[in-house]
């Protein structure tokens, strides 16, 4: 089992306006729909990284660009713009760290160049 922590500033931020959103009524169906696809995938990855309904990998372009192994994991399947998690283990022994969240590229050649991760942050709470 993994701790798991948010990137900061992006991820951090995101997590908790969502969050306040559903727990206040004010979310759009869609600001629901990322809380619960979202949510799932954290619980996932904290019990198992290598959950098959995840099909996580590692993406070479992006670990060599932030000089630490990046992680992909689906947070959905067969849908266009297929929503995908980008994280990290560490920074302490038993964390990860969730960074990105970005729809799956298209454009094949430059697939990840566009993505900008979060730095390390911090738990959640």
């Amino acid at each position: 089992m993994y701790d798991i922590r948010l990137g900061i500033p992006e991820m951090k931020e995101l997590w908790e306006s969502l969050c306040s959103k559903v727990k206040n009524g004010s979310a759009s169906k869609d600001e629901i729909k990322l809380y619960n696809k979202m949510g799932k995938a954290m619980r996932l990855i904290s019990q198992n990284p290598r959950h098959t309904g995840l099909e996580t990998h590692d993406i070479s372009s992006l670990t060599k660009r932030y000089g630490i192994k990046v992680w992909q994991s689906y947070l959905e399947n067969k849908t266009p713009s297929a929503g995908r998690i980008y994280w990290v283990y560490g920074p302490n022994r038993g964390e990860i760290t969730i960074i990105g969240l970005e729809p799956h590229p298209n454009d094949k050649s430059n697939a990840y160049e566009k993505i900008t991760l979060s730095s390390m942050g911090e738990p959640i709470r």
